[in-house]
């Protein structure tokens, strides 16, 4: 048999070339590959299984999306994935859509809102299943606006959206309890007999930024502990900008100072860099806590105290929820806990 030369042009398998060798009409093999709600015959499925198997046929990904009006694509868009909460996090959707037939495509939108609408107009004309926006969200009416209303177009097409600890849209969610988590940290640490903290708040128009401070203060006003405004210091959301945040304070500010709570664990790994460029010793001089429990910590030490946060709970609900068709709900509040560890130990 002749073969073409480096000139002829192959012609792609088709569909048609599949449901010839197979024996079946063009729209059986399109109902075998899309899934379609009018069933195939096991038996019929399997020809054309086999037959697009020996023509080594590809099936056109976006028309099986316009076929069944989504594809098997979660979109999750995350503000940074170097941070190790949101690998972790993207980590964990990925085990879980894999085990329901789905995948997962991470976006990273380097918390900027402005990113958000740009990834989300192109995930929407991509038919995705679902978005899930993950990441604190932001106190800017105008922008949140836009992009609520983009949303709303996603749902309206037969998409799924799902946030994660945004508190600024209304659609379905599942969020850690933030406020709640940070309340019982400041307690606790109140009970162990610390009294003059500093606070590493993150960027203040953050949601997570503010639910975390509110409840950390919440928890020391519980133990009659007053922690005053210029106890708490604004940064970038991220181990350099807690480190720089630091490396700024005076040296008056930090005498005064014998707990450091930094608002995420980045940042908390952030101040102890910084900290212990400025010669403190952790924690014999100063304390430091965090938020969020990262795998990183398991190579700390000492050990960081932190809040908890479910991770692998989390992704199970939000994939489950997309994958089986939870009726959404107004949301769910997955509860966090207190890790005590000796980067705070006790002092009375």
């Amino acid at each position: 048999m002749p073969q073409p030369s480096s000139g002829d042009r192959v012609r792609p398998v088709t569909l048609s070339d599949v449901a010839r060798a197979a024996g079946v009409s063009q729209s059986t093999a399109s109902r075998a590959f899309n899934g379609s709600a009018r069933r195939v015959d096991e038996a019929l499925k399997q020809r054309v299984l086999e037959a697009a198997a020996r023509l080594n046929y590809v099936p056109n990904t976006q028309a099986q999306a316009v076929a069944r009006g989504r594809t098997t694509t979660i979109a999750l868009l995350v503000s940074d994935i170097a941070d190790a909460y949101f690998s972790s996090m993207a980590a964990a959707m990925m085990a879980e859509a894999e085990s329901a037939g789905l995948r997962v495509s991470v976006i990273v939108t380097e918390r900027r809102i402005e990113r958000e609408l740009e990834v989300v107009r192109e995930v929407r004309g991509q038919h995705a299943r679902a978005i899930v926006l993950a990441g604190s969200g932001y106190r800017d009416a105008a922008l949140t606006g836009t992009l609520r209303a983009e949303l709303d177009m996603v749902i309206e097409s037969g998409g799924r959206v799902v946030t994660v600890s945004r508190g600024d849209l209304p659609f379905e969610s599942v969020d850690f309890d933030n406020a709640g988590g940070a309340r019982q940290l400041g307690a606790s640490l109140a009970r162990l007999g610390y009294r003059d903290f500093l606070v590493l708040a993150g960027e203040p128009e953050l949601v997570a930024t503010q639910d975390r401070v509110a409840g950390f203060r919440a928890g020391l006003a519980d133990a009659g502990i007053e922690l005053d405004d210029d106890r708490v210091i604004p940064s970038a959301f991220s181990w350099e900008g807690a480190r720089d945040a630091v490396q700024r304070l005076g040296d008056d500010v930090l005498a005064g100072t014998r707990l450091v709570f930094a608002v995420n664990d980045e940042m908390a790994l952030g101040a102890v860099a910084a900290l212990r460029g400025r010669g403190f010793r952790i924690p014999e001089d100063i304390s430091v806590a965090g938020f969020d429990d990262i795998r990183t910590l398991r190579d700390v030490v000492p050990g960081l105290t932190t809040v908890h946060v479910p991770i692998a709970d989390l992704a199970a609900e939000v994939v489950g929820r997309i994958a089986h068709g939870v009726p959404g709900a107004p949301g769910s509040i997955l509860p966090t806990s207190v890790v005590l560890r000796d980067s705070t130990p006790r002092l009375n």
